[in-house]
């Protein structure tokens, strides 16, 4: 069975990078500064946290294949994976679906497997892959780590180059920085919410008889 998921996650990590790969080449025809696309490219949540996505599930094909259960590092990694492309899908389809980000042009099918299609394909793994194990609850530090790391260097970034990566994150909007404040603290609510739900699940009896 453990074989079975990991031929599964190889082909998956390849969808995702196909996605992200798609996006860029799709996108960077189109714009005048590549250099400065290219970091803004990698500068999204959605990019950043496909692509940790295919990483997880590559290294997970591995230890699909060599190993009867997962090591608590990449336990922990995965979740943290599972939580951010979760975070992705309801961010996006809820808040920014309609509206035409930044990046040049949007693929289509790219996007849907960027935004849906992977976000509800990781948490699938988390629910019916074999081989995990129960997280402590105070994994939630690990977990939501990433995404205030991001968060910073996005705030920081941002009146520099005068480029955000999601609109709701621009002071520039109506309301300004207040606006924004308000719009970081409900995600990162939310991805505390999700990081919870996440280890939650690891310690449910579904998840138990994986083991």
């Amino acid at each position: 069975m453990r074989t079975v998921f990991g031929i599964i996650r190889i082909v998956a990590a390849g969808v995702i990078i196909a996605a992200i790969v798609g996006q860029l080449v799709y996108s960077i025809g189109v714009v005048p500064d590549v250099a400065f696309f290219l970091v803004n490219f990698f500068s999204y949540f959605t990019i950043l946290s496909n692509a940790l996505a295919a990483i997880a599930l590559l290294i997970g094909a591995y230890y699909s294949f060599t190993v009867r259960r997962d090591p608590p590092w990449y336990n922990l990694s995965l979740a943290a994976v599972v939580t951010y492309m979760a975070t992705t899908g309801v961010v996006y389809n809820l808040l920014l679906r309609s509206i035409q980000l930044e990046q040049g042009r949007t693929l289509a099918w790219s996007n849907e497997v960027l935004h849906l299609i992977a976000p509800i394909y990781i948490v699938l793994v988390w629910i019916l892959t074999p081989g995990k194990s129960r997280l402590a609850w105070s994994s939630i530090w690990g977990i939501i780590a990433f995404p205030m790391v991001w968060a910073v260097y996005t705030m920081i970034r941002g009146p520099i180059v005068g480029w955000y990566p999601y609109p709701f994150l621009n002071p520039a909007q109506p309301g300004g920085y207040g606006a924004v404040a308000v719009y970081v603290v409900a995600i990162a609510g939310f991805i505390g919410l999700m990081g919870c739900a996440v280890i939650a699940l690891s310690r449910t009896r579904i998840l138990a008889r994986s083991k």
